[in-house]
C-alpha cells in the first residue's frame, strides 16, 4: 500500500506556469497524474501552492490539495500532505515530480515495491548506468555510488567513483584533471568493473523519515553539492537505490524540453 504525491509549483523560474503548459491538448500536470493513477497506488494527490493549478486539477477530476507557498523544497510540501492526511509513520509516499509527463508506470511501481521490501531503508530511489563521458562529467547529472546491498553511499555532481587512471599526467593541478580521450577509452574498458550510475529523482519515503527530515538543519555536504538527499545520508538514513527497470525520459525544465516532449506526444 502506498500513496503518490505530485508536487506542482506554478512559479517555476525557468518555465513559469509549468504545470499548466499544454502538451497534446492537456496540461502537463494531467499527463503526470494519468501516469500515476495507472499504478497500483491507493491514492494520487497533486500538492500545489497555486489556485490556478488547483482548479486545473479539479477540472480534469484529479485529487488535489492546496499547500503553503513558502516551502523550501518539494520534500517539505510532501510532508505537509502527510500531516494533513494523518498518515501513519510507516505509510509510504512516492514523490512523482510534476514535470515528468513521460515517467514510466513501471518505475513508480518499482520504487514503491523496493521501499516496502527494504526493512532497513527510510527512502528508496533509482539510478541508471552512465555510458558517456559527457554524462559522467556533467554536474547536472547527479552520480551515485552504492554498496553491495544497493544502499547509497554518496551522491555527487562530481564523477564518482573517480577514474584515477584517466587523469591527464601533464595536468599541473595536484589533484589532476581528467583527460577526456583517455577517459572515453577507460570507460569502455572498465564500465562493467567500476560502474558509473546517474541518480534518477524518483523517491519513496516512509512518513516517519519525512517528519524527521524537515526538522534537520542543512547538512554541510548538502550545502556544497546542493543535493537534498545528502541531508538524509548525513543523518543516518539508509537510501535504497536500485537500477531502474525501464529508461526514464528527462523531465521538462526548459522551453526546449517542452518542445521535445510535445514532439514525442505527436508521434504517439
Amino acid at each position: 500500500m502506498f500513496s503518490i504525491v505530485i508536487p506542482a509549483r506554478y512559479a517555476s523560474t525557468r518555465l513559469p506556469g509549468k504545470p499548466l503548459l499544454d502538451i497534446a491538448g492537456k496540461p502537463m500536470i494531467q499527463h503526470v497524474y494519468e501516469r500515476a493513477i495507472a499504478s497500483s497506488a491507493d491514492e494520487v494527490i497533486v500538492a500545489t501552492d497555486d489556485q490556478r493549478v488547483l482548479e486545473a486539477v479539479q477540472d480534469f477530476g484529479g485529487e488535489v490539495v492546496l499547500t503553503r507557498a513558502d516551502h523550501p523544497s518539494g520534500t517539505d510540501r510532501l510532508n505537509e500532505v502527510a500531516m494533513q492526511r494523518g498518515y501513519a509513520s510507516d505509510h509510504i509516499l512516492v514523490n512523482v515530480q510534476g514535470d515528468e509527463p513521460l515517467i514510466p508506470v513501471a518505475v513508480i511501481e518499482q520504487v514503491a515495491s523496493n521501499m516496502v521490501r527494504s526493512e532497513t531503508a527510510g527512502i528508496a530511489t533509482l539510478c541508471e548506468a552512465i555510458t558517456t563521458v559527457d554524462d559522467l562529467l556533467d554536474p547536472n547529472a547527479v552520480k551515485v555510488v552504492r554498496d553491495c546491498h544497493n544502499m547509497a553511499l554518496y551522491f555527487s555532481r562530481a564523477p564518482i567513483p573517480f577514474p584515477r587512471d584517466a587523469v591527464d599526467p601533464a595536468a599541473s593541478s595536484a589533484a589532476g584533471q581528467l583527460h577526456e580521450p583517455a577517459l572515453e577509452g577507460y570507460m569502455r574498458e572498465h564500465a562493467a568493473t567500476v560502474g558509473w550510475f546517474r541518480h534518477i529523482g524518483l523517491y519513496a519515503y516512509r512518513c516517519s523519515v519525512l517528519k524527521d527530515f524537515v526538522k534537520w538543519p542543512l547538512a554541510a555536504i548538502e550545502y556544497g553539492e546542493k543535493l537534498e538527499q545528502l541531508r538524509a545520508l548525513y543523518n543516518g538514513v539508509n537510501i535504497h537505490c536500485a537500477e531502474a527497470v525501464e529508461p526514464v525520459p528527462a523531465g521538462v525544465d526548459t522551453a526546449q524540453d517542452l518542445a521535445r516532449v510535445c514532439a514525442l506526444f505527436k508521434k504517439v
